[in-house]
């Protein structure tokens, strides 16, 4: 049986990820691979609490509003145009474990990269195309979407100019530009394949509206920008498939879903979401047979967070959630994005099976905590 192997892109000695989730979801860290159905037992499920987050992130810039995006922009000649105009807004980023990409978004030394190139890294140095570096001043992270801002101390840097993934066709040439396998800044040239693609990329965190790409991608390109023949930054590299026999299937994050999530990391050092205060793990029929559940599908209810919206509606550890206003859940990431599209303070019905018993509660969705 063959295993799919799903990528982040950092070059690194160590890299294990570990994910809070907005939703108050947090599996236990794992290393990014997603591999088939076998019939080896499930791994036991961590019902222990999250562990004591950090202190929360310090806002960037209370007053900020991102750049627009080019509207008709002429298209480049070439890629020697394109590297030539943003080559210099693409940064080398260096920390204790890793080696990855970022780009600037403004001159006054913003810059954005993917969440698994600085995540728990005590120490992060910043190299600018001219071969200047400078420590992070100030990082703010979301790893539900694998995305992160960084700040350093440095005036009149030249920043990328934003483009409008909506605007992208498949078979649109490309460019990865980025800090390949830590060597320095180098340029990837090839096609849009498909665009809209969600992939899973560790257990319970699934990106989404991806843009898929044949341009080479490899170690060390995470952060860096895909950008348009306009020279525009349209996807921000994040992972590939490697598997035997697979070639050219890197993946980036499209810039209009990223945007938002970049403008609330600098304007309050984190992204507010609705909460519902749980840690969840997917029901598979393996797991349904090893620890005797009714359902063999849903979202398993591995902690509640006392206090939590799931707390008050009586939601306790071992509940499956297997439907919300009555839309199926078969997964705890369709757990995930249900309470991620609704408001806070709306109310939602949950209905779970607790033993042979189903039952049926309502929550009222809190604002996220802050990380």
């Amino acid at each position: 049986m063959k295993r799919v192997k799903i990528k982040y892109l950092a070059v690194s000695l160590i890299l294990i990820l570990s994910i809070t989730l907005g939703v108050g979801y947090s599996p236990p860290p794992n290393e990014p691979f997603i591999l088939d159905f076998s019939c080896s037992p499930p791994p036991p499920v961590d019902t222990s609490p999250p562990p004591t987050s950090p202190p929360p992130s310090t806002p960037i810039d209370p007053g900020w509003t991102s750049p627009p995006p080019e509207n008709n922009a002429p298209q480049l000649p070439d890629y020697i145009t394109v590297v030539a105009k943003v080559k210099p807004s693409v940064v080398a980023i260096k920390t204790d474990t890793s080696a990855g990409s970022g780009w600037i978004i403004r001159e006054d030394g913003i810059i954005i990269t993917n969440n698994h190139v600085v995540a728990g890294a005590e120490t992060i140095t910043i190299t600018l195309d001219d071969g200047s570096t400078f420590p992070a001043e100030t990082v703010c992270t979301d790893p539900l979407t694998d995305l992160a801002v960084v700040k350093i101390d440095a005036q009149d840097l030249p920043a990328a100019d934003i483009g409008d993934s909506s605007l992208l066709r498949v078979g649109e040439q490309v460019a990865a530009i980025g800090n390949s396998l830590g060597l320095g800044i180098s340029m990837k040239g090839g096609w849009i394949s498909r665009l809209g693609v969600s992939i899973p990329v560790s257990a319970g965190q699934t990106l989404d509206d991806l843009i898929e790409t044949d341009a080479a991608i490899n170690p060390g390109n995470s952060g860096g920008p895909l950008v348009n023949m306009a020279g525009e930054v349209i996807g921000i590299t994040s992972a590939k498939i490697a598997m035997i026999g697979v070639e050219g299937m890197g993946y980036a994050i499209s810039i209009n879903i990223a945007i938002p999530i970049i403008d609330q990391l600098i304007l309050r050092g984190y992204v507010i979401r609705p909460y519902l205060g749980v840690q969840l793990a997917d029901v598979n029929p393996t797991m349904a047979w090893w620890y005797n559940l009714a359902v063999d599908t849903g979202a398993l209810v591995t902690y509640v967070e006392p206090g939590s919206p799931a707390d008050e509606a009586g939601l306790t550890q071992e509940d499956v959630i297997v439907s919300l206003d009555d839309e199926e859940i078969s997964t705890a990431q369709d757990l995930i994005k249900g309470i991620h599209s609704r408001q806070i303070g709306e109310k939602v019905k949950i209905v779970f099976w607790r033993g042979d018993t189903e039952n049926t509660t309502d929550a009222t969705l809190t604002e996220s905590p802050p990380p």
